[in-house]
């Protein structure tokens, strides 16, 4: 069927909801996830080049707007049980990769390949942009549990989103913007008027105050 499969596959995207078999006041999609995140990244990027980095910014929009495609052939796992286990999370990144390759060698043209194999596989590596994606991609996580929690949500996973995401974002406190995120941007998301704010400042808090 060729690349009108990818193509098509993208309105499936839309369709991908984010944290499935929890109620949620607000749905998100795996397309507009992806939106967000590129967003993010792009002001991440733009921090990091001020302060005097280089940044590759086709690797930075590609790994970007693609990390979250293979979810395409997996649907969304609920973050707490993707990291449950460094050995779960292998797995699931084997199937998502192998499945990937697959649809690609099937559905691309030969010409193509290596470079859609190349930018749809993991694009969270040790590279600055690869580090730029971990950050923006749980930056998104974090405001999607936020926005839950704001609206009392009971369900305590949000609370559990929202601490591990924040975990995830502080190890990479030797990048300026999530030193600038940490300092300005959270400090903001926490002026913010609504009702279970104690409970969350107290794991913000607790979250700063570990050594990382």
């Amino acid at each position: 069927m060729g690349v009108h499969q990818y193509f098509k596959s993208l309105n499936d995207l839309e369709k991908l909801v984010r944290c499935p078999g929890k109620f949620k006041y607000q749905e998100h999609n795996v397309a507009a996830h992806s939106f967000k995140v590129t967003k993010i990244a792009q002001y991440l990027g733009t921090v990091e080049e001020h302060h005097g980095s280089e940044i590759d910014w086709k690797s930075l929009y590609e790994k970007a707007l693609n990390h979250d495609y293979p979810e395409i052939f997996t649907g969304d796992i609920k973050t707490p049980v993707k990291y449950a286990s460094g050995e779960l999370n292998m797995l699931f990144k084997e199937v998502e990769e192998s499945m990937t390759t697959r649809f690609i060698e099937e559905e691309f043209p030969p010409e193509y390949q290596d470079i859609y194999l190349k930018r749809l596989r993991e694009g969270k590596d040790g590279t600055l942009e690869g580090q730029i994606l971990s950050v923006a991609d749980k930056i998104d996580l974090l405001y999607e549990s936020f926005g839950e929690i704001q609206k009392r949500n009971p369900e305590p996973l949000f609370f559990e989103i929202y601490e591990m995401s924040l975990l995830t974002i502080k190890k990479f406190s030797h990048l300026m913007c999530v030193q600038d995120f940490l300092e300005n941007i959270l400090t903001d998301m926490l002026k913010e008027r609504f009702i279970p704010k104690t409970e969350l400042m107290d794991i913000t808090e607790s979250i700063m105050n570990k050594e990382t």
